[in-house]
């Protein structure tokens, strides 16, 4: 029984600090408007996307439960000064309407292919946070000629890159978590039918709950440069983490041969949901990596 309270409670404060990261984007809502905005017919839905800016395209993938302004709206303003932003609203999420297709990784990176074959983009750099970041390691396993650089915010490519808390919390949620909270409003004001409200939910609390593991080799494949942004107590595994940035060619002594392509930030005192309330932070490593 404690065991279980104890569980509970972390899964009240996990939802607590998202409904925090929710009402700050709330505050600050984004002042930009975009130049381009629909949907996108891609592999059998249609997937919502707004283009900012111009020059290098770069395509933005939302963490769980979220919406482009809610996860995105500090960052796009200041990317989209030098490049040409896409960002995405995933399979049910935001102005993406509901589809009863089963909702996976694999599915959320071929929609990313879709929409950028939508807007003839052959290429881009691809930046995603929480569920957007596994998306983004599954869309570079698929695609890997059509990915420049990866930057990844508090996220892994299988399911056991969480600590065990977080695994738990997962299997956790519970529908009603999620009545009257920000993210039903941010959902009521955009979606194109509010009707689907509880399916979108319960579709979610499957997908969050179902271990996933897009493969050891699979990531040693990789090409392209990566950036990894972790908070130092964010939920990852840092262990894990570690063998991650090992298997894109981190963590060597670089006094003693060259430095990787790819990178690897921990962000001190940041949480999940902090750090990417850290916009200015991310912005600085995001600027210095991609330029």
């Amino acid at each position: 029984m404690k065991k279980q309270s104890t569980r509970s409670n972390r899964l009240k404060l996990l939802f607590a600090m998202a409904v925090l990261l929710f009402a700050a984007a709330q505050l600050k809502a984004q002042q930009l408007k975009p130049s381009d905005k629909g949907l996108a017919p891609t592999n059998g839905i249609k997937v919502y996307y707004e283009v900012y800016g111009q020059g290098k395209p770069i395509i933005l993938l939302h963490g769980a439960f979220m919406t482009i302004e809610g996860n995105w709206n500090q960052i796009i303003p200041e990317l989209a000064k030098t490049r040409k932003v896409i960002a995405i609203e995933m399979q049910g999420h935001g102005h993406t309407p509901f589809s009863d297709r089963k909702l996976t990784n694999l599915n959320l990176a071929m929609d990313v292919a879709g929409v950028m074959d939508y807007l003839k983009v052959d290429s881009a750099d691809v930046a995603g946070y929480s569920m957007g970041g596994s998306v983004a390691y599954q869309f570079a396993i698929l695609y890997p000629k059509r990915i420049n650089k990866m930057v990844i915010i508090s996220s892994t490519y299988k399911s056991t890159g969480w600590i065990p808390e977080i695994a738990d919390a997962f299997k956790s949620f519970k529908p009603e978590l999620f009545d009257n909270s920000p993210m039903k409003t941010a959902y009521d004001a955009v979606a194109p039918d509010k009707t689907k409200w509880s399916k979108f939910i319960a579709q979610m609390i499957v997908f969050a709950g179902e271990p996933f593991d897009m493969g050891d080799a699979n990531i040693a494949k990789i090409k392209a440069p990566v950036l990894i942004i972790a908070g130092d107590n964010d939920g990852l595994d840092k262990v894990e983490l570690g063998k991650t940035y090992k298997l894109l060619g981190g963590g060597v002594s670089a006094d003693m041969q060259a430095m990787p392509k790819s990178q690897l930030a921990i962000v001190p005192a940041q949480s999940h949901v902090g750090l990417m309330m850290q916009s200015a932070v991310i912005l600085a490593y995001m600027n210095s990596f991609l330029k």
